[in-house]
């Protein structure tokens, strides 16, 4: 199974059109990647969608960078009873 770092940059990859191999997890979003705010949303929806979770929307947008992200969607996968 993969681990959250590699399914959260395989998903932004998607969303954003980058080949995941390319993103660090000192990446920020906005600023490294591109992401526009309703990117920004969406990559919020997909994360769900992909752990089995529900995320805070506020919380979650404003996690800015890839490691980050990592750090926070594993936190609430362990909140929420996910394994990964």
């Amino acid at each position: 199974m993969a681990t959250v770092e590699e399914r959260v940059k395989a998903v932004t990859g998607q969303l954003l059109g980058i080949d995941p191999a390319t993103i660090k997890n000192e990446d920020k979003f906005t600023i490294d990647l591109g992401a526009e705010s309703i990117q920004s949303i969406e990559l919020v929806a997909m994360f769900e969608e992909e752990f089995g979770i529900e995320m805070e929307e506020e919380a979650a947008l404003a996690v800015d960078s890839i490691g980050k992200a990592v750090d926070f969607i594993t936190k609430v996968c362990k909140d929420q009873g996910v394994d990964v």
